[in-house]
């Protein structure tokens, strides 16, 4: 049983789930890249869907005091 295939909140297009390669999930205690993630993705406009499993996912990822499988570095830049 998938946790999506319902209606995109945005447009009149279904919310289907799909496996990405990497996906930045953004959750108040930071920013945290998961890779080969079971997202909810809209056929028509694209709008991601994030799952509660995920969530809880990042979230302990980012509590945890073990250091995470790998890191990156992302330019920051002001406008």
């Amino acid at each position: 049983m998938s946790l999506y295939d319902f209606p995109c909140e945005y447009c009149p297009g279904t919310v289907h789930e799909r496996v990405l390669d990497r996906e930045p999930i953004n959750h108040h205690r930071g920013i945290v890249i998961l890779e080969n993630v079971p997202i909810g993705v809209c056929d028509r406009c694209g709008a991601h869907y994030v799952a509660a499993p995920v969530l809880k996912r990042a979230e302990a990822i980012l509590k945890s005091d073990r250091p995470p499988g790998r890191t990156l570095t992302v330019p920051v830049e002001g406008y």
